[in-house]
Parts: C-alpha cells; sequence; structure tokens
C-alpha cells in the first residue's frame, strides 16, 4: 500500500513522517482513524503500524516542504567554441607573460648577486690550519 505514495513522496520522507507520526502515538496523541478493537488489536496497537495506516489513508496533518534553488534573474549566456578558445588563448598568453616575468626577476637577482661578489669579494673564506689551531687551543684552556 505505501508504494502508491512513492509518486507523491521520496522514500526518506515517507520514512521521515512515519517516524514523527509514530512518536507522536507514542507520547498519546490522538489516533485520527477509528479503528475497532479488533483492528487495534490486529495492529497489535503499534504505532508504526497506526501511523502506516494513517498514512495510507491520507489523514497525517504533516506537510514536507522541498526547498528549491532559488533561480536567478540572470540569464547565462551559451559560449560558443571560437569564444572558449579565444578566452583559452588569452589565459595562456597570460600565463606566459607571469612565468617570462618570473624569469626575468630571477636573472636580474643571479647577476646583482654575481655584482656583489665581485665586488665584495668571496663571501665566505676559506679555513686554514691555523684558524684550526686557533680552535683547538681555546678548547684546552677551558
Amino acid at each position: 500500500m505505501i508504494e502508491k505514495l512513492f509518486d507523491k513522496f521520496s522514500k526518506y520522507e515517507i520514512a521521515r513522517i512515519l517516524g514523527a507520526r509514530s512518536l507522536q502515538l507514542a507520547m498519546d496523541a490522538p489516533v485520527l482513524l477509528k479503528l475497532s478493537k479488533e483492528e487495534e488489536e490486529e495492529l497489535n496497537y503499534d504505532s508504526l503500524k497506526i501511523a502506516e495506516k494513517e498514512l495510507e489513508a491520507g489523514v497525517l496533518p504533516i506537510t514536507v516542504k522541498r526547498p528549491l534553488p532559488k533561480k536567478s534573474e540572470r540569464t547565462i549566456k551559451k559560449l560558443s567554441e571560437e569564444e572558449i578558445k579565444s578566452q583559452l588563448e588569452k589565459q595562456a598568453q597570460l600565463e606566459k607573460k607571469e612565468i617570462e616575468k618570473i624569469e626575468e626577476k630571477k636573472e636580474e637577482i643571479e647577476v646583482t648577486d654575481e655584482k656583489q661578489i665581485k665586488e665584495e669579494g668571496e663571501i665566505m673564506e676559506m679555513a686554514s690550519p691555523e684558524d684550526e689551531k686557533e680552535v683547538e687551543g681555546d678548547e684546552e684552556l677551558e
């Protein structure tokens, strides 16, 4: 019988409705259907089965709200293949320019570093055996 409701509700909505109504019945809410004693005993006073009967009868005061996405007022223009290609080419050119700028900066840095080395001399001095002797002598004093 519940299969008929799948046209109207999803299986998740049906489960939510039955669960909510079953909880209400378990908390002593009034039954919305007139059931005879025999039907109640047949259902074994099960709140879930009673909720199913009520849902099938269509007497439940439960509504389902389905939030839908808001429609945007502006329309989206469909791009042709030529427009897509031109935009991709523009992006590729911009990326090439950025790469060239980065390479130029690297070259400038290397050139300035080389100039500084030539002007100031070597950055690091070579260690001589005399320097090592001084260090060893300091350690002996301690």
